[in-house]
């Protein structure tokens, strides 16, 4: 499909309800009352357990509202005075106090604490969770890792109500890594009772079923089209949410999202498109909040593992190829922070950061022919579906500007289901991808993505000595003046090689009816319902 055509259709469905997805015009009885909310988004969970194979980003959604953990974060105001975490301030959550020693830190629980079945809430609990996280391998356990949580043998359950952490080595991110959506506490003898020899922590089950303890507990799923939250009275762990019903709908259709909220049919659409968001925001007829994500990038990615893109120079040709500024005006519509035509050196120890690259067609066919490809090549671009919304016209208009200097993409379109284990196998070789960093330290982002030992994320198969070195150092640096060095390092040494091409720090938006209040941004970039309620 050519970009005008795709933006003529993208434009025209924007204001209609297509007939292949209707919501009553009037709201359902239940979801008329002050305590219960309807939401839209455009995917939702493929799996309930956030320590899953392959679970999405609305997985640590539906993850974090059934689930405490030991700590969470305090909030704060943005420059707009809306609510925003802050990542400086951890505060209690299961844990009701904590004593940070030389080596350790102990934990005490709170004593009224109970899962959702009523079986009371103990450290052997949290020990089985932590141990499960360091275990199945994957994404948790590398989550695990960044904070140096690496092994059974540093969890201890001291007694019912005392949990005590062993650290293997100082490390700034050990506390803050506790309060992210990986190290939740799950009813271990629940989840016990549906293990099996072949499935020890119980994969199987919590896939399909959650064992929590926190604000809601899950009423009603039904995969693809609608999660049901029911407020947990019991749960003791923070103020009792002011809601009891959450109605969470996928509606595919940007289209029918926008005209749900617009009548009122709805109280809350996540993650609308931009061009949405903007004309909303200019109406002034809804609560449109839209909060620059911090660490996050969207991104080209390219497997240096797969020829052409194992030569640095093609990398080079397709980054100055990329219509950038395109993408900020027809799919981005001015919303998002571009991240290109930044200054040719590095001077400073933050992430993100514009890159050197603009498009300059002339200067990418220049570098394909000194790659030996004067004609260019064929590739396969991979985007999420899940979120085509806006990965859809993105990578339209990349395949369209490639083609001017030879290179032939076509499009390969994976269901947002099945993204997370498709990129992960690290076979694809040019991909549309979002990644944003839960802990904001520019260390952290790039022991997730560059990392040529230890990064999941690092789709583009990429390893470099040199920048593994100024990773690790990074980490634990104490220095401030050779911290600054190391960041600086590793990011110039990502704009070199680009294995992954920035193009905007993307914001996330939200429409609300005017009373929906509480709305707060998280850093893992999805509704958190405890503090939300309807006036």
């Amino acid at each position: 499909m050519r970009r005008r055509e795709f933006l003529k259709r993208s434009t025209a469905a924007a204001g209609t309800i297509a007939a292949a997805y209707v919501i009553p015009a009037r709201p359902a009885r239940g979801q008329a009352r002050k305590d219960t909310l309807l939401t839209l988004s455009e995917s939702g969970p493929n799996n309930l357990d956030v320590m899953g194979v392959g679970t999405n980003r609305p997985g640590y959604e539906a993850s974090w509202n059934t689930h405490d953990r030991l700590v969470t974060f305090g909030v704060k105001k943005d420059p707009n005075g809306h609510d925003h975490y802050d990542y400086t301030k951890i505060e209690p959550e299961l844990a009701e106090s904590w004593d940070v020693g030389d080596m350790s830190a102990t934990f005490k629980l709170r004593r009224n604490a109970t899962f959702h079945d009523g079986a009371p809430v103990t450290a052997k609990d949290v020990k089985w969770s932590f141990d499960r996280a360091v275990t199945v391998g994957g994404f948790p356990t590398f989550q695990m890792a960044a904070g140096s949580l690496q092994k059974p043998e540093q969890f201890v359950a001291v007694d019912d109500h005392t949990f005590r952490v062993d650290f293997v080595r100082k490390d700034k991110l050990t506390l803050p890594d506790l309060g992210v959506p990986v190290p939740i506490v799950i009813n271990s003898q629940l989840a016990k009772k549906h293990a099996t020899d072949k499935d020890p922590w119980a994969m199987e089950w919590l896939k399909n079923n959650e064992a929590g303890g926190g604000a809601f507990r899950i009423e009603k799923w039904t995969p693809g089209q609608e999660l049901v939250y029911q407020r947990f009275d019991e749960w003791k762990s923070g103020s009792l949410p002011k809601l009891q019903r959450v109605i969470w709908r996928m509606v595919p259709s940007a289209g029918n999202r926008r005209a749900l909220i617009e009548r009122g049919d709805a109280d809350v659409s996540f993650d609308l498109p931009p061009k949405d968001v903007a004309e909303l925001a200019h109406e002034k007829k809804l609560a449109v909040i839209g909060t620059p994500i911090e660490n996050a990038l969207n991104y080209i990615g390219m497997n240096v593992k797969i020829a052409p893109f194992d030569k640095v120079k093609v990398r080079q040709a397709v980054a100055y190829a990329i219509p950038y500024q395109k993408i900020m005006d027809a799919v981005m519509f001015g919303r998002g922070k571009p991240m290109f035509g930044g200054p040719a050196e590095v001077s400073a120890p933050i992430w993100p950061q514009p890159s050197p690259y603009v498009t300059d067609l002339a200067k990418a066919k220049q570098l394909l022919a000194e790659a030996g490809l004067p004609n260019g090549f064929e590739t396969t671009l991979s985007f999420d579906l899940g979120f085509a919304v806006t990965n859809e016209p993105l990578c339209v208009l990349v395949q369209e500007s490639l083609a001017q200097i030879g290179i032939k993409v076509t499009l390969n379109k994976i269901p947002g289901a099945n993204w997370r284990a498709e990129f992960t196998k690290k076979t694809l070789p040019f991909i549309a991808n979002a990644f944003g960093g839960w802990l904001n330290f520019p260390e952290y982002f790039f022991f997730w993505t560059y990392h040529g030992q230890n990064a999941i994320f690092n789709t583009m198969s990429y390893q470099n000595p040199e920048m593994d070195k100024l990773i690790d150092a990074a980490r634990f640096e104490t220095d401030p003046k050779k911290y600054k060095e190391e960041v600086e390092g590793f990011v110039s040494i990502a704009f070199a090689d680009v294995p992954r091409i920035p193009i905007f720090q993307p914001s996330l938006e939200v429409a609300m009816q005017k009373n929906v209040t509480g709305y707060r941004y998280w850093f893992h970039r999805q509704l958190d319902y405890r503090q939300l309620a309807k006036t």
